[in-house]
């Protein structure tokens, strides 16, 4: 280790895990390791496994940067375990985690606060019993597992033989999902940084009825537009309704929030990012870029104001 690396810190960046997003966390945390080395950081990556807390143990980092996506590493699970072991991390807490990644339940905040976001109604697969298309929604419905990112799983149904067929594939291995009205139009998303709003960027799949996971990971598989062509009053209201739902979910450090725009202008909030991807395709890097926050000032940043907590624990020890 140079002396340089030795002044910054040691960071140990946890990336990988048993979810769906493996892949998504492992181009995340390799991305950021990358960084922290031209940083200067003595970076370590430890994946999300059994051996976790021995690793970690064994380690000592000055702070943990959480590269993981999806339930376990997106859900407050890691970061309850960080807490129980007084070290300092990247990102939301552990209450903010656990909100955000339950779209029920952050559409139901988003819901009782005024927020617009599309209808809808959740469903679990309890009893071995499929459930029925919900009359009270309108199809074409989007379904999407309840508390899994990155696009995993989701299905937009335009038929009940439609609606029945997704139900029985994600029965397999999900126990429950969301379904929710589908909005025809645009589709934008705003990301946070320490409490500001970030240039909006417009999201244009290109191949892909939406932006599903091929679109968002795969070279080529959508467009980002960043800044956004839209009129400095529509870019306002986006960037206030990301910074809105980022405090009310309680969210810290950054968060992204995706949106669609219907043909008559009217935004409808969809969910919102707690770690959001940080992969060469990913939506945060670009609108950090567009605000004059290079990838590695991004990394640098985050570090910084974990390890800046991590200073404030052991005062208070």
């Amino acid at each position: 280790m140079t002396e340089q690396q030795r002044g910054r810190g040691r960071v140990a960046v946890v990336m990988g895990g048993p979810s769906t997003e493996r892949e998504v966390s492992i181009a995340t945390g390799s991305a950021v390791m990358r960084a922290l080395e031209r940083l200067g950081y003595d970076a370590r990556s430890i994946d999300f496994d059994r051996r976790f807390v021995d690793s970690l143990s064994e380690l000592a980092p000055d702070a943990v940067f959480i590269a993981l996506h999806g339930p376990g590493g997106e859900d407050g699970t890691v970061q309850g375990v960080l807490e129980w072991m007084k070290l300092p991390y990247t990102g939301s807490d552990v209450r903010g985690c656990a909100l955000s990644i339950d779209k029920h339940l952050t559409k139901k905040l988003l819901s009782a606060e005024g927020f617009p976001t599309p209808a809808w109604d959740t469903f679990d697969f309890e009893g071995g019993t499929l459930p029925l298309l919900p009359g009270s929604l309108n199809l074409p419905l989007v379904v999407k597992p309840r508390n899994e990112g990155s696009s995993t799983g989701v299905r937009i149904v335009h038929t009940h033989e439609e609606w029945s067929r997704a139900m029985v594939e994600l029965a397999a291995d999900r126990d429950g999902v969301l379904a929710e009205e589908f909005v025809d139009g645009r589709e934008f998303s705003c990301g946070v940084l320490f409490e500001c709003a970030l240039p909006v960027a417009e999201i244009m799949p290109q191949g892909h009825a939406f932006y599903n996971y091929e679109a968002k990971y795969a070279p080529g598989g959508s467009r980002h537009e960043v800044p956004a062509h839209i009129d400095e009053d529509l870019a306002h209201r986006l960037q206030m309704l990301a910074l809105s739902a980022h405090r009310l979910l309680g969210l810290r450090d950054y968060s992204r929030t995706d949106f669609m725009l219907t043909r008559e202008g009217r935004p409808y909030i969809l969910e919102t990012n707690s770690l959001p991807g940080l992969t060469p395709t990913s939506l945060f890097p670009d609108q950090c870029a567009a605000d004059g926050v290079s990838f590695d000032a991004l990394i640098d940043r985050l570090v910084r104001a974990a390890m800046d907590r991590g200073r404030t624990l052991v005062d208070v020890a």
